[in-house]
């Protein structure tokens, strides 16, 4: 794809895809600390120190853009759809820098 075609289509896919993720990191959070009885606060700390438990957690959010992936495949707005899997591949330098720094 070449930036000829880009449209707004693909910027509002880009924000959804990128905002989504971090929405929804909390409240995978407060899921596990309602289910597994610990404190959301013990939770977020470990988040924020230990960096193989904020790699498992922003891809357990990340998994979340795969509805709205889904929802705008089915409405045929590709241009949505293809822009939640550019807003998702944002992501990926951040998780490897975390991973291998």
């Amino acid at each position: 794809m070449n930036l000829r075609n880009w449209s707004m289509d693909h910027t509002k896919g880009v924000l959804l895809g990128v905002l989504t993720p971090l929405i929804v990191l909390p409240l995978v959070l407060l899921v596990i600390s309602l289910t597994q009885d610990y404190y959301f606060e013990q939770l977020w700390k470990k988040f924020q120190l230990n960096n193989t438990y904020r790699i498992k957690m922003m891809t357990i959010s990340i998994i979340a853009n795969l509805g709205w992936f889904y929802f705008f495949l089915n409405k045929e707005r590709f241009n949505f759809a293809m822009g939640i899997i550019l807003g998702s591949l944002i992501f990926a330098p951040y998780i490897i820098y975390i991973k291998f720094f």
